[in-house]
């Protein structure tokens, strides 16, 4: 076997074999139950842990380029730093949560496939999300287009709701790049492929902000040019990312250029892409509406301050969260694919074992830092006070969110996106939001009866995910992914173009 095959077959065999052996020790009846447990949680450790750090780099990265952006525009002045704010987290957020949940069918269908060993497969099943993706896009971009009077309409000032419309317009090849790069990144993820995306994120991070500085403040065109650098900077990931693939011996199996499979089977994808969708959104929009009821506050001001560091401080953590989310997706992908039920239960043991362990020590030092943690972000006894009494719901708000990205990582692994969209309605928008909206306004308990409300919707969210995710019989999931599989097999055999 020459050097390029056997680093081929070393990417993907080192993944199986780690999978076989994990398999392996947890079937053998012979081996004293310590020492399984040890063996065990070493190899299954080192196969999350590999997933898991890149992923949660990545995603911190891309934060970051985002709220570079946002910075550099606030240096223009007030007005422009409102406009990309509520650019980015008002409207572009929405095409975010919607084309990231979309393109998790890709996590789905490509990590089942991968473990089975159907390589051939994942190629096409990216494509397909591409397709699917981009098409969604057309009317997002609509949306953008239109967004002055949206913005309006939904009360802001024309003020505002001008700056911001200019803002957004340069953010609309941005869409197209996440009708891209979200199959591109969950069909490298499928593989166990993370750090490349991370040093494609980072240098992108780098070169993002030295373009962004030159084309606000040299060339001075303003919070425009900074959307159209912020939308370039993701097309540069997504064009390394393909560059990656196209050349590393890595991806030759799974990757065999264009086909025209991959404009076959669309209805079916599109289903699952839309259960996924959904799924996603609804958590998203769960924690925004949040902020909007605030503002509805007696002391709207005060609210939104105080919840506005206990936000950032979360979404933060919450990036650990999502590169767990990622990492068990991908491990009880691969492991049904590869028909180890055995391996698939407990690696969603381990992961979500060790997700909470962070997210508790994470809660730790939140409470003992409570009463100067404000402080990092502003001035202010009466905003400090404000943070130190929420902090225990946000030290609640990351425990749970140590468990349930976690578990929604899982449902997205099992193919369950339509079952866990339906709790999602339940928890959240019957029970979360009227009973936060009842203790916060009828009983005048203000944000923290908001908050406290909906972190009831996140619990009995939580409670129902581990109920279904523990009580589940994985041998049956194991032969649901092996029909999947049978049902959305190419039977593909030659690409149109390399």
């Amino acid at each position: 076997m020459g050097s390029k095959e056997g680093e081929r077959a070393m990417s993907a065999d080192g993944v199986h074999g780690g999978s076989a052996e994990l398999e392996a020790i947890l079937n053998d009846g012979d081996m004293p139950i310590g020492k399984k447990l040890v063996a065990a949680t070493c190899i299954e450790m080192k196969l999350l842990v590999n997933l898991a750090a890149p992923a949660v780099l990545v995603y911190m990265l891309n934060f970051l380029m985002s709220m570079s952006t946002q910075i550099i525009s606030g240096h223009l002045g007030n007005l422009e730093l409102a406009a990309a704010s509520l650019g980015n987290t008002g409207i572009q957020i929405f095409a975010y949560g919607l084309m990231l949940g979309m393109g998790s069918a890709v996590e789905t269908l490509c990590g089942q496939a991968y473990g089975a060993k159907r390589y051939e497969m994942l190629g096409v099943y990216l494509q397909r999300s591409a397709i699917l993706l981009t098409a969604t896009g057309i009317p997002l971009a609509l949306i953008y287009a239109f967004s002055r009077p949206l913005l309006i309409a939904l009360g802001q000032s024309p003020a505002i709701s001008h700056a911001a419309s200019i803002f957004v317009y340069g953010l609309i090849p941005q869409i197209f790049a996440y009708a891209f790069n979200f199959p591109i990144q969950k069909f490298l993820q499928a593989q166990s492929i993370v750090a490349p995306s991370a040093y494609i994120s980072g240098g992108t991070l780098v070169v993002h902000v030295i373009l962004s500085w030159l084309t606000v403040y040299k060339l001075g065109l303003g919070i425009l040019g900074a959307s159209l650098v912020l939308s370039l900077s993701w097309w540069i990931i997504v064009v390394a990312q393909y560059l990656f693939i196209v050349n590393s011996e890595r991806c030759r199996r799974t990757w065999r250029g264009f086909s025209a499979q991959a404009f076959t089977g669309l209805s079916e994808f599109f289903r699952l892409s839309t259960a996924s969708a959904v799924m996603l959104c609804l958590e998203t929009w769960y924690f925004q509406i949040l902020v909007l009821l605030a503002g509805l506050l007696k002391n709207p001001e005060l609210a939104l301050d105080s919840l506005s560091i206990c936000t950032i401080i979360s979404g933060w953590v919450f990036m650990i969260s999502v590169g767990f989310n990622a990492a068990a997706s991908v491990r009880v992908s691969n492991e049904l694919g590869a028909r180890n039920p055995k391996a698939a239960a407990f690696s969603v043991v381990v992961v979500t074992l060790l997700a909470l362990a962070i997210s508790a020590l994470a809660s730790v030092i939140v409470l003992a830092l409570r009463d100067v943690i404000s402080y990092a972000f502003t001035e202010g006894e009466t905003v400090a006070a404000a943070v130190s009494d929420l902090c225990p719901l946000l030290a609640l708000t990351l425990l749970l969110n140590g468990i349930q990205p976690v578990l929604s990582g899982v449902a997205v692994g099992c193919g369950w996106q339509a079952f866990v969209a339906y709790v999602n309605v339940g928890c959240y928008y019957f029970v979360g939001i009227p009973l936060g909206a009842l203790l916060g306004f009828y009983f005048d308990l203000g944000a923290k009866g908001i908050w406290s409300g909906m972190i009831g919707g996140t619990v009995m969210q939580t409670i129902i995910l581990m109920w279904v995710t523990f009580r589940t019989n994985w041998h049956d999931e194991v032969e649901v992914a092996v029909k999947r599989l049978e049902k959305w097999d190419t039977g593909i055999t030659e690409p149109l173009l390399h």
